[in-house]
């Protein structure tokens, strides 16, 4: 059926499913190692209080069956397991059709994790790894080649990937029309990596042609996914070579790592590593596939519309099952940075003496000592909520009363999401929260005191509070 296949893309469908499923096995280990604390059973949201308020239409998930730790533990470790069997080939060595359920078993192992993961899993990336691995399903795999219409389908996700960004930034801050966004975006993004000092402290003119440059690709380049090879492979191309630069400058979690991945697809390597024969596709897959094809199309109507509104969303899911999602990022950008302290005391009553103890956490500026680490594609949740709680309170209206008690109760699982815990022996009598204002030091101020940051407290986030008969006061 050679409309229906392209015996070019072998190479491109086997990096694309293994880099995939890569990014579905750090997904997994990332949701195995922190959701006791976050959505547990004793965590700051937990599960089965949600799953009690939402319906499983609403929120498909295994999970409005019945809640436990263990069971939460056993889904994101098999879905761990099954990604780092796909990394090594397993969907090769079956045949197409169990290939195909190693996949759905994937997705919807996932779909049941974010669709009760509440605010800790409310980040486009969590939609783009869903849609992404939906469209995986239906690649196939050694049994037959890449069919045209799912490959199509790809260049459809990444081009409403990049475009999307592109327009968000278009319409958004004033700073990327006139290409000053770099001049703060370094020092002022959600965790910084450890080159982004270096890049912040690049010449401003070099910032002003990153910001043109990133039009480019994301406004222009993306339009050339549908042309012709070999001019789809050279978009696709600048794309990856623009998300590494990302990479470089910052920890975005899986999102880069993600958008390499969809861009490699509409690699046409064939004319470097020649043919690969392939039998032809047995007609129920063809069904299969021509069916998802007309319902991703079909759900695309409310993400194109968006594309062009004037009001344009981002990171919106249209369908409980995020199938077809709309994306973008930054469409403005801080000036400042703000980050909240916590703080601990043994004291039994705080006063004008009182020695305060700092908590340091694994990602988020902290220390200002302390170099920034490479974290991505891992996701720190807690961190990165803790960014978006230093830009308003309202961000961090459900959790942060809950996280500020687990500390004082000494909770395990809380801690262990910590970097450095200062009350090792017994938890603390007082907790508190101050807000400080961040920058980046200078070359001398680097050269002189070793501090990558200067921070100024600028006020209190939160007073002391201690527990009193099991609740925090």
């Amino acid at each position: 059926m050679e409309w229906f296949t392209s015996p070019d893309y072998w190479l491109s469908r086997i990096v694309f499913q293994r880099g995939l499923a890569g990014l579905y096995l750090v997904a997994f280990v990332s949701a195995a190692l922190q959701f006791r604390a976050l959505i547990g059973e004793r965590g700051m949201l937990p599960v089965p209080e949600y799953v009690r308020r939402v319906g499983p239409r609403r929120a498909p998930s295994l999970f409005h069956w019945r809640y436990s730790d263990r069971l939460f533990a056993l889904v994101a470790w098999t879905g761990a397991a099954l990604a780092l069997a796909l990394v090594a080939g397993a969907g090769d060595a079956v045949p197409l059709a169990v290939s195909m359920l190693l996949w759905v078993v994937l997705w919807a192992l996932y779909l049941s994790i974010v669709n009760v993961g509440q605010t800790w899993y409310g980040f486009g990336w969590e939609s783009l790894l869903l849609e992404t691995g939906f469209l995986a399903v239906f690649l196939g795999n050694d049994d037959t080649a890449p069919p045209v219409l799912v490959l199509f389908l790809l260049r459809w996700l990444l081009f409403r990937v990049e475009f999307g960004a592109g327009l968000i930034k278009l319409r958004g801050d004033r700073c990327w029309r006139d290409l000053t966004c770099l001049y703060y975006h370094h020092e002022t993004q959600p965790m910084p990596g450890p080159l982004s000092w270096f890049f912040h402290h690049l010449p401003r003119p070099l910032h002003r042609a990153e910001v043109a440059a990133n039009h480019m690709v994301q406004l222009f380049v993306p339009v050339l996914l549908f042309a012709p090879q070999p001019v789809a492979t050279v978009a696709a191309g600048l794309m990856v070579l623009t998300q590494l630069w990302l990479v470089l400058s910052g920890n975005f979690a899986w999102l880069n790592w993600i958008t390499i991945v969809l861009a490699l697809s509409a690699v046409d390597a064939s004319p470097l590593v020649g043919d690969h024969p392939q039998p032809d596709p047995p007609l129920w897959y063809v069904v299969l596939v021509v069916a998802a094809t007309a319902l991703v199309l079909g759900l695309s109507y409310r993400p194109a519309r968006n594309l062009l509104s004037r009001n344009q969303a981002m990171n919106r899911s249209y369908d409980p099952f995020h199938l077809v999602n709309t994306y973008g990022a930054f469409g403005s950008i801080g000036r400042v940075r703000d980050e909240i302290v916590i703080e601990g005391t043994d004291d039994p009553a705080p006063h004008a003496g009182t020695v305060w103890r700092e908590y340091g956490f694994k990602g988020k500026p902290g220390d200002p000592r302390r170099m920034p680490r490479p974290f991505a594609p891992y996701h720190l949740r807690l961190d990165w909520l803790m960014w978006f709680a230093a830009l308003s309170p309202g961000y961090a209206r459900e959790w942060f009363g809950p996280f500020l008690e687990r500390l004082l109760e000494g909770d395990r699982d809380t801690l262990r999401l910590l970097r450095h815990n200062p009350f090792p022996d017994r938890p603390p009598t007082h907790v508190r929260a101050r807000l400080y204002r961040y920058r980046y030091t200078t070359w001398r101020e680097l050269r002189e005191t070793g501090a990558w940051w200067h921070r100024t407290l600028e006020r209190e986030y939160m007073p002391p509070i201690r527990l009193r008969d099991g609740e925090s006061r």
